[in-house]
């Protein structure tokens, strides 16, 4: 006859439950995001700032965007682990949930510049215009903020529980749309890529930047997708609170930090800079 499966000890059991429910331990693992976030917020404002000494007369261009979007949401998660406390004294309890949200909507918009990036590639390279990608980048944005909106109007209106079991699936609808979206472009980009001349310049170094950064973006959405659905049935798995800091940890250090670190990690690289034969101001003429 077959064992049964041992239970979890009671001393691993017993551990868990002091973490949680440690003041102490909550404010060090909220400190510890803090600080994290921080990091990467400082990395990407730093990018910034060596793009623009480096090449002004680029202006604002998609890697700069990107890092600078990168620098607000991760200074916003930033301030919020390090006042989480506070955060979740906020009254009436609706704002507490725009402040948590927040972020994470602007974590979409942020990663979706960079597929918006890599489909203007795609469309340029077969001659399409690339207007009315932009156009419906900004559309989406708008009616993703825009339903993010009225539901947490409703949420304020209805505080049931079943509206934000729906708010919280609509993160995760977005998240897998997202995971979606690098899957197609990432992987159209990647594959025109494979088929281009051996001997294009930048070819295979592209080729890996668009393989690793495709890879790692859609395991960070799909696995948001994932946690948020069972963040929304399950009040084990309720990211919005005190006392749940260890799996506050993990997720956001699976679903954002180390993402964002592989990610411009992988995109370090800032332009050369120009060398005067190379630049030509237009005349006035």
């Amino acid at each position: 006859m077959a064992a049964a499966p041992a239970p979890l000890p009671a001393a691993v059991a017993g551990w868990w439950e002091r973490v949680n429910g440690s003041p102490a331990w909550q404010d060090g693992i909220f400190g510890a995001l803090a600080v994290l976030y921080g990091i990467i917020a400082a990395t990407s404002f730093i990018q910034v700032a060596r793009i623009q000494r480096r090449v002004p007369e680029y202006g604002w261009t998609t890697q700069k965007v990107f890092q600078l979007l990168n620098f607000m949401v991760n200074g916003a998660r930033c301030s919020i682990f390090a006042c989480r406390r506070l955060v979740q004294q906020v009254n009436p309890p609706i704002f507490q949930h725009v402040i948590l949200d927040l972020p994470g909507l602007a974590f979409f918009s942020t990663y979706a510049v960079l597929a918006l990036f890599w489909a203007e590639i795609l469309y340029q390279a077969r001659g399409l215009m690339t207007d009315r990608l932009r156009s419906g980048f900004y559309a989406i944005n708008g009616v993703v903020y825009a339903l993010q909106g009225f539901l947490w109007l409703c949420l304020w209106w209805n505080p049931h529980h079943s509206m934000l079991v729906i708010s919280k699936l609509f993160i995760a609808g977005l998240s897998f749309f997202t995971a979606l979206g690098f899957l197609l472009y990432g992987g159209r980009l990647f594959l025109m890529l494979k088929y281009f001349p051996l001997d294009s310049k930048g070819r295979q170094k592209k080729l890996s930047e668009v393989g690793k950064v495709g890879s790692i973006c859609f395991c960070c959405f799909l696995a948001r997708c994932i946690m948020m659905c069972f963040n929304a049935f399950n009040k084990e798995a309720d990211l919005d609170v005190l006392d749940h800091p260890v799996l506050n940890f993990f997720y956001y250090l699976l679903v954002e930090i180390l993402p964002s670190s592989l990610v411009l990690y992988i995109l370090r690289r800032i332009p050369a800079k120009l060398q005067i034969s190379q630049y030509h101001p237009l005349s006035s003429g």
